[in-house]
Parts: structure tokens; C-alpha cells; sequence
């Protein structure tokens, strides 16, 4: 089975977020799946197996699957067309279990997917989330299966310290925290996933699809640049087009290898 080590969402290598890609000839067992992820042991594992009118997609974790992941979603993408299974001007459709049909495209040298949005709603988990900072959120909603904080500067997101005890056992596994930036980037984020075996993620592009609807709203503009801040760090171009995030990134192959089983 081959194998690659791409890191996503990053210009150079030892950047960005770090994505294993198998590249599966027929269909293996969700265990071995799992199995392979942990062995891995990266943020997330992608499984693409060619089916009709594209790929069948599915992401695990060290501990678990997950049902949307964006870095190793560009990940499989650069990989399709380094190896030259799609021609770069071939869009790569993935078919997915819980997130529909997801696309991407290369343009250049950038990698642009097209992902559903994903509006943060009313919590009523507020005082919980509150209790996890020493400073007053200036918000905190609830998108999917993370939570959803804007804490009121850059400064109080960069220097956040998790306790993942107390984040793993929350109701739901993710936790985003985010405020508004100046200069270069319109906003910065970090993301904890602790109960699924990511104590904090490098680089995470499914958050970015509602922190590209939130602050889309609040800032009114459809179009930004972000960074999240993490400490490999990385950038996302991220636009609102109706119902869908089209996330912008870059990808480096680190390593190419075979599995034997």
C-alpha cells in the first residue's frame, strides 16, 4: 500500500499541518484503518480508494474517525496529482460519508477546496466553555462538533494555555478559539481536539468553515486570509460563496513509502 507524509497548508517543509495519505488499490477494514492511523500517529490519516465519478475519502485520527478534516483533504488532492492519478487540470471529487461530495482544484501552485459553511449557533454549554478562560469570551457559540470562542485579542489566543484535561471532557471534542487580527491576516485561530487524540492541531482546515462564515459576518467581507497560530503555524485562504467555504492552501510532500502488511 503506498504512503505519503504531506505537510498542508504550507509553503516549506516542517510548516503547516501534517497528513499521512494511503493510497488504497481495494477496499480494507475500518479496524486496520484505525490501526494505520494510530501507527502514524499525525493528526489525521486520509484513505482514498478510486470509485466511479472519483474517490471514495475517509479520515482517522490516532483513536478515532473523524467526519470532515481539511489539511488532509489537500493532502490527498496534492497527492492525486503528484503521482500523476489526475491531471493537474483534473478537479479531484472525493465522496465522503458524512460531509457529501467535497472538491478541489489546483490553480497554480494553490489548492483550493470547496467545503460546506458552517454557521456557529447558541450554546447551552456557555458557562462551561466560560470557565476554561480567565478572561471574559466575547463569544461562544457551538459549530458541529466544536465549540466556538472569540476571545477579544490576538495576544489572549496566542498565549492561551489548554488544559486538556478539562477540554477532553467536554460534550463535544473540538474546541476553537479565535479573535480578529490586523495587518496581514483578518483573523487568527487555534483548535484543541484532546478527546479524539489531538491535543492541539497545527493547522485545521474543517474549523475554517465556521470561522470563514463567523467572521465573514462580523467583519463583512467574504474574503480573508488567515493564520492559525499554532506552533508549526500555518496560513488558509478562506472565501464565502453561499453555502460553501472555498479553503486556499499549499502542500510539500515530506516522504513517499510502502506499507507491507
Amino acid at each position: 500500500m503506498k504512503i505519503f507524509i504531506v505537510d498542508a497548508f504550507a509553503d516549506n517543509l516542517f510548516q503547516g499541518n501534517p497528513a499521512a495519505v494511503c493510497i488504497l488499490d481495494e477496499e480494507i477494514s475500518n479496524e486496520l484503518k484505525q490501526k494505520i492511523a494510530a501507527e502514524m500517529n499525525l493528526s489525521e490519516t486520509a484513505f482514498v480508494l478510486k470509485q466511479v465519478n472519483g474517490f471514495g475519502l475517509r479520515w482517522f485520527t490516532p483513536v478515532s474517525e473523524v467526519e470532515l478534516c481539511g489539511h488532509a483533504t489537500l493532502a490527498s488532492a496534492h497527492i492525486l496529482w503528484q503521482e500523476q492519478i489526475l491531471r493537474e487540470n483534473e478537479e479531484a471529487v472525493f465522496h465522503t460519508l458524512q460531509k457529501g461530495i467535497l472538491r478541489a482544484e489546483k490553480i497554480g501552485d494553490d489548492i483550493v477546496l470547496n467545503f460546506p459553511s458552517m454557521e456557529p449557533q447558541v450554546t447551552d454549554h456557555e458557562d462551561l466553555i466560560r470557565n476554561l478562560f480567565p478572561t471574559e469570551p466575547s463569544y461562544i457559540g457551538l459549530a458541529g462538533n466544536h465549540f466556538f470562542v472569540e476571545l477579544p485579542s490576538v495576544k489572549l489566543v496566542t498565549e492561551y494555555n489548554p488544559d486538556f484535561t478539562k477540554i477532553s471532557k467536554l460534550p463535544k471534542y473540538g474546541l476553537i478559539i479565535t479573535s480578529a487580527s490586523e495587518g496581514e491576516f483578518d483573523f487568527v485561530s487555534r483548535f484543541f481536539a484532546p478527546a479524539v487524540g489531538v491535543n492541539e492541531d497545527p493547522v485545521t482546515g474543517s474549523a475554517h468553515c465556521s470561522l470563514c462564515t463567523y467572521w465573514a459576518g462580523k467583519l463583512g467581507k467574504n474574503k480573508m486570509r488567515a493564520y492559525q497560530a499554532s506552533k508549526r503555524g500555518g496560513v488558509v485562504g478562506v472565501e464565502l460563496k453561499g453555502d460553501r467555504v472555498y479553503l486556499t492552501g499549499h502542500a510539500v510532500t515530506f516522504l513517499n513509502g510502502e506499507i507491507s502488511l
